[in-house]
């Protein structure tokens, strides 16, 4: 199993609520958790940008709501 190099975002504060980050290329980008870190999300740089910029101008606001 090759071991990836986690990083802590840095809007992740004290505590045990953090996000990691590991990026072991150009094309993949590794997320986890620390209360779960066996589950890792694996996505794109384009794809997490996306992402990033729609939860920035509120098109995500309405998800989660009943």
């Amino acid at each position: 199993m090759r071991t990836h190099h986690w990083q802590k975002s840095s809007y992740s504060g004290e505590g045990n609520a953090c996000l990691y980050v590991s990026a072991p290329d150009n094309a993949t980008i590794r997320l986890r958790e620390s209360d779960e870190p066996e589950t890792i999300l694996t996505t794109t740089p384009r794809a997490l940008s996306a992402l990033i910029r729609s939860a920035k101008a509120g098109r995500l606001d309405h998800l989660g709501t009943a």
